[in-house]
């Protein structure tokens, strides 16, 4: 595949454009009967694999996480996110676009990721009803002994 097309896929592929990497392991929280399913598919081809669930017991590589307002406490569901992924790793966050039920304000995005200890990247269309916004988690400071 030359540059040209890597290039090209990156932009018309979602996943590829989020940044998953074939071997990675990826936990999907929040799955319900209206996440986008070709954005689901897209990075199962992406990595290689099937997403794992929220009963996944080991560390992950990255999470994706589909939220909507009336799931709760945001910062709860983005500190609870943190413990399925190690420093350094990526929780991609997919709430509904503007006017879709269960929007979600990107302030409350942003106040959550900050009290979360994330970082927050700008929001990009994933779909025709979803938004992501990538959030990194800070890697450990080496502690001098």
């Amino acid at each position: 595949m030359s540059a040209t097309a890597d290039h090209a896929e990156e932009r018309t592929n979602p996943a590829a454009r989020l940044g998953f990497q074939p071997g990675q392991v990826v936990q999907e929280i929040g799955y319900d009967d209206d996440v986008d399913q070709e954005l689901r598919e897209a990075i199962e081809d992406a990595i290689g694999s099937e997403l794992v669930d929220e009963d996944y017991d080991d560390v992950a590589d990255a999470v994706v996480l589909w939220f909507r307002d009336e799931d709760g406490d945001l910062t709860d569901a983005l500190v609870d996110a943190t413990t399925y992924i190690e420093e350094g790793s990526a929780i991609l966050l997919l709430t509904p676009k503007t006017g879709r039920e269960g929007y979600v304000e990107p302030s409350d995005i942003s106040e959550a990721a900050t009290t979360a200890g994330l970082t927050a990247s700008k929001s990009v269309s994933v779909g025709k009803d979803w938004t992501a916004s990538r959030l990194a988690t800070p890697k450990a400071a080496k502690s001098k002994k």
